[in-house]
């Protein structure tokens, strides 16, 4: 997960998930959340990625991620 500027709370949770499944559903995931996790637990959104970004050293980049989805809830 990271965190990505809303214009609400400021911040707001963004789930990245990798599956190696062609038929992955990632509305089964947010559902599946939704009766585990209180609502101010839950990402405002889930998004399906093939690889993560990754440095030289293996390290997963979140700024890179953080990047990508900056605009996500301050569209442009």
């Amino acid at each position: 997960v990271i965190g990505v500027p809303h214009p609400d709370f400021g911040e707001a949770v963004v789930a990245i998930i990798i599956a190696d499944e062609t038929d992955f559903n990632v509305s089964a995931v947010e559902e599946y959340l939704s009766v585990r996790l209180a609502k101010f637990k839950q990402p405002k959104a889930c998004f399906k990625l093939d690889a993560l970004p990754r440095n030289s050293m293996g390290k997963v980049q979140k700024a890179q991620l953080r990047q990508n989805y900056k605009d996500l809830f301050h569209p442009e």
